[in-house]
């Protein structure tokens, strides 16, 4: 009786405790839906919808002459939320859709898209991603006109998501100069040193998080705009970077050598108009720009003879020589200490002048000089290292640079042997910038300038950053020296160790220079080469530095490989440039004068250059506004002839713009190359020839 009383007793608990429970489950609910319903709500909401960043335009990179060499362009990805299209819309449009994306993506057929957004309207999935391929903004705007997209989004629910990517009109161009910026915002060049102008500021924007962890943007009074970054505005000039990119790739595959760099610069202003670095890449199959040798610690290196200018700056600032005193060389062997110093000549040259020993580049007759004069005190030599502004950084625009490096008189590492060594480029550590600036030094009458290659930072019309030329030292030697100076590089290219650039047309001054690598604590037969010089040398607006590293073959000397390319880049900068090239400048000022009531306008369409002449108060003969026509000047005013566009023949494009040549060549289906600025001045295929389905035609500017 007692065992059934107990359990009773514990079946009548357990009832209790269960209609306690459930009396208490409406009590939960009441309490979760009035007195904590907010919080939970609030809560629910950040899981499910958030703000989240919109990245903003990153501002464009453009040469000195507005040639854009990086830019963002928008791409998009299209989605679609298909609960939005009214049921008359979507019956009606739906087929239509489908069969357009189908055959504007390939992927699939019309019938598996119409399923896969049928499915998706049924089962009131609010976001669907069409095709993970992204569009370009053409692409969006044709697509905005198909059925449903039609209605945009809140009517036909149709979303372009927008996504940027960086893009080079000139490719590879400068790439290394340019720089790139990763996911992690490291990096490199422009892209990475000016990324706190270029990126902009992102905005905010509230999404709604999707089944499958998607997130769908959704439209909100609170939002904040993205503000677009800054433009760069560089020193870079494209035509001349593209001349050193293509010489120095040229001699680096001819020499089979591990890199090279150049770097062109302005010589009154500092301002950088070319730097390129090119290093044979990993797969030993051709050279790309992995690395900024021309600035960074990777390039400080000995730079051998190019050196020498600053000993001899050195001897001539202490009054020690004048150039027409004689050095004994004698079979080219000289020993300092336990060291033996050679020259590069076999036998030796002599007896020399000191003007002589610069231009042949004597590593002894330097090496003597500097040691009978500074050899008892070289602090006092030492200290023209400071004197020239060649001891510190310049700090330079892009992140990177390299510090030069030179041991110091009294420490452990200095001994008697490291005076002669230094004086003619080794012992000592400097990049090709810094080499650089010391002759553009000598080149500007001792005005050192500091390099640099950003000029402005700017948004529209309104700039923001200026940068201007800046004088790193007002006189690196005496007038008087540097007219001397400048004698001796000249005799270089005359007389010396680069006679084989010496050019009929202008004069350049340099140096050559001649490095043995140091590998594992020895000196090798590998040499690292370089020229270093100005022109033309009698007015110099152009300073050049050129390295080359580890060449192959028969006589791999500075002036042999590294002073053909300085040659073959200033001969082509001379004949672009109208300044430097009075013969060009005078046929432009005869061709100008000839034809003085004639605008800047020489062929077109006749609409549009009818309005220019009435603009500017000339008479033009009538044509048809389709016609395309050609412009001569006469007595009156402007002639317009129709410009034959004959459908089987090849046009004559001469005179165009390139935005009009390119219309009227790729209408007739011609494939179109074009190089240089300005408007057509030649075609590679005659006007008149008959015409050639998908022929090539190459265009050359001007």
């Amino acid at each position: 009786m007692n065992f059934k009383r107990s359990i009773l007793i514990r079946v009548r608990v357990v009832f209790i405790l269960i209609a306690l429970g459930s009396a208490l489950i409406p009590y939960k609910i009441a309490k979760l839906q009035m007195a904590e319903g907010d919080v939970w709500r609030e809560k629910a909401e950040t899981i499910n919808f958030q703000y989240r960043e919109v990245p903003a335009t990153r501002g464009n990179i453009y040469a000195s002459d507005g040639s854009l060499l990086a830019t963002s362009l928008p791409f998009y990805r299209v989605a679609l939320d298909p609960t939005i299209a009214k049921s008359d819309q979507y019956k009606a449009g739906i087929d239509s859709l489908a069969k357009l994306l189908s055959s504007y993506y390939k992927d699939k057929s019309a019938a598996s898209y119409k399923r896969m957004i049928n499915d998706a309207r049924l089962d009131n999935k609010r976001y669907l991603i069409l095709n993970r391929k992204q569009i370009g903004y053409q692409g969006m705007q044709e697509m905005s006109t198909w059925p449903i997209f039609r209605q945009g989004r809140l009517g036909g629910g149709v979303i372009f998501e927008k996504v940027e990517k960086r893009y080079r009109p000139f490719n590879s161009l400068a790439s290394r100069t340019v720089g790139f910026l990763n996911e992690d915002e490291y990096g490199a060049g422009i892209e990475y040193s000016f990324n706190n102008y270029l990126q902009g500021q992102d905005g905010k924007a509230l999404f709604q998080r999707l089944a499958g962890g998607s997130w769908k943007p959704v439209f909100d009074a609170e939002d904040v705009k993205p503000e677009n970054g800054f433009d760069v505005v560089t020193t870079l000039d494209v035509n001349i970077q593209d001349v050193a990119e293509t010489a120095l790739r040229r001699q680096l595959t001819d020499r089979d050598a591990e890199f090279g760099a150049v770097i062109v610069m302005e010589v009154k202003t500092g301002q950088i108009k070319a730097i390129t670095n090119l290093q044979r890449n990993t797969s030993g199959n051709g050279y790309g720009e992995n690395y900024n040798y021309a600035i960074g610690d990777q390039g400080n290196t000995e730079p051998g003879s190019t050196f020498k200018l600053l000993s001899m700056l050195a001897l001539l600032e202490e009054n020690k020589v004048t150039l027409e005193e004689t050095v004994e060389t004698g079979n080219g062997a000289h020993k300092f200490y336990n060291q033996v110093m050679r020259d590069a000549k076999n036998g030796g040259f002599g007896t020399l002048t000191i003007r002589e020993a610069f231009e042949k580049s004597s590593n002894v007759g330097i090496s003597k000089l500097v040691d009978e004069h500074f050899g008892s005190s070289p602090s006092k030599f030492m200290a023209y290292i400071d004197k020239v502004g060649l001891r510190e950084p310049f700090g330079f625009q892009l992140i990177g640079e390299g510090k030069p490096f030179y041991k110091k008189p009294g420490n452990k590492d200095w001994y008697g042997t490291s005076l002669p060594w230094i004086s003619i480029g080794y012992e000592s550590k400097l990049n090709p910038l810094h080499t650089l600036a010391l002759y553009n030094a000598v080149a500007n009458g001792g005005k050192m300038m500091k390099p640099y290659i950003v000029k402005s930072i700017s948004k529209g019309n309104t700039i923001e950053q200026l940068y201007e030329p800046e004088v790193v030292r007002k006189q690196i030697a005496s007038e008087k020296n540097i007219k001397l100076l400048q004698e001796l590089l000249e005799g270089v290219v005359a007389r010396g160790t680069a006679r084989n650039i010496a050019n009929a047309d202008y004069k350049i001054a340099g140096k050559t220079g001649t490095a043995q690598k140091l590998v594992n604590g020895k000196y090798t037969r590998n040499y690292y080469t370089s020229f270093a010089g100005y022109f033309p040398a009698d007015h110099p607006k152009y300073s050049m530095v050129v390295v080359i590293d580890s060449p192959k073959g028969f006589a791999a000397y500075g002036g042999d490989v590294s002073a053909p390319v300085f040659k073959e880049i200033a001969d082509k900068i001379y004949a672009l440039d109208i300044e430097l090239n009075p013969g060009n400048q005078k046929g432009i000022l005869r061709a100008e004068s000839d034809e003085k009531q004639l605008p800047f306008v020489k062929a077109g369409k006749a609409e549009e250059l009818q309005g220019i002449f009435q603009k500017l108060g000339l008479k033009s003969t009538a044509a048809n506004p389709e016609e395309w026509v050609k412009t001569v000047s006469n007595a009156t005013g402007v002639e317009m002839n129709v410009n034959d566009t004959d459908k089987s023949l090849v046009p004559d494009v001469s005179g165009l713009p390139l935005r009009d040549a390119l219309f009227i060549l790729e209408n007739k289906g011609m494939k179109v190359n074009y190089s240089g600025k300005g408007r057509v001045k030649g075609q590679s295929i005659s006007p008149g020839t008959q015409l050639t389905p998908n022929a090539t035609i190459n265009l050359v500017l001007g």
